[in-house]
């Protein structure tokens, strides 16, 4: 139920739990909370661990609808050559980066889309398994598995799956965010480490953006993790996560880290949860969920003006 000046309408509203970067903590609890609070879509942003492909299996499990796009640490053994040196398998008989997209199937995004037509609106994946910055730091994966060089190519490819879309509404789910929204290291994607500063966005993910805006598609959010909430080199500041663009594009940090603790008795695992009306981002927000599936606390990162969403209980 929505409320807007004070008066309450029957809007239908979409609910969408966003993520971070997983890094080893996912657990059955985990679906069990989104199914309780009534999660319609679920958008994984990737780095479920090392190559992780038991926690990629529980993901790729969970009968809820969702989207997932691959993070570096889901090839931290193949992506470049020292971590092949420290492989923990014989990659001669094994390769853990395809059974996780195995295991995914279609809800792996990467360089592709996935329509949800109950939604009416489609999902598209940046660039798989990226590391951020100017550079394709993992070169040889996207050459080797998607047959792409460049930063150019790569945006296009991701481009490509936008007019591949049923939908006009279109949702940007990429492992890092895209370049553009901040030089400073507290910026969703700020570079926190020496030399501190610099825009370490994605501009392959940038321009595919920029491309879907000009084809007048609708485009309510782009999300994302990697550049984990807390910063490197200071306790003092925490990441921007959310940036509103003049066009009214939410951009969506997700990455907190760690996203499960304990608190007391208490098991405490995060999401970022995006309200939805007619294509339009109307609240953001970090929750904490405890052990009996409710919210344990909320902290509100946007909301659209002169609108109020009631409390999930």
């Amino acid at each position: 139920m929505l409320e807007t000046d004070g008066k309450k309408t029957n809007s239908t509203m979409i609910k969408i739990a966003v993520v971070g970067d997983v890094h080893d903590q996912w657990e059955e609890e985990d679906g069990i909370a989104l199914r309780s609070l009534g999660v319609q879509l679920v958008l994984f942003v990737g780095d479920f661990g090392n190559e992780s492909v038991d926690v990629v299996r529980k993901v790729a499990s969970l009968d809820i609808p969702k989207a997932v796009v691959m993070g570096n640490h889901d090839a931290w053994y193949s992506g470049t050559e020292w971590g092949r040196k420290k492989c923990p398998y014989d990659r001669t008989q094994e390769d853990w980066v395809q059974e996780q997209l195995d295991l995914l199937g279609d809800t792996h995004v990467g360089y592709s889309k996935l329509d949800f037509p109950a939604l009416n609106l489609t999902v598209v994946g940046g660039r798989p398994f990226s590391w951020g910055g100017p550079d394709m730091k993992f070169a040889d994966i996207c050459k080797q598995r998607y047959g792409i060089s460049t930063i150019e190519e790569s945006a296009n490819r991701i481009h490509k799956s936008v007019k591949n879309a049923a939908h006009e509404t279109i949702i940007f789910v990429g492992h890092n965010g895209p370049s553009g929204l901040g030089d400073r290291p507290e910026d969703p994607c700020g570079k926190d480490w020496h030399p501190i500063g610099g825009d370490f966005g994605d501009p392959d993910f940038a321009e595919a953006i920029s491309l879907a805006m000009t084809e007048s598609k609708i485009i309510p959010l782009v999300t994302f993790g990697h550049m984990h909430h807390t910063l490197r080199h200071t306790k003092q500041v925490i990441r921007k996560r959310v940036f509103r663009s003049p066009e009214g594009i939410i951009y969506l940090n997700a990455a907190t880290v760690p996203r499960i603790i304990e608190k007391g008795s208490q098991k405490l695992r995060n999401f970022s949860f995006v309200e939805m009306e007619d294509s339009c981002v109307v609240q953001t927000s970090s929750v904490w969920v405890g052990n009996d599936f409710k919210i344990a606390s909320e902290e509100i990162l946007y909301q659209q003006p002169d609108k109020v969403v009631q409390p999930v209980s």
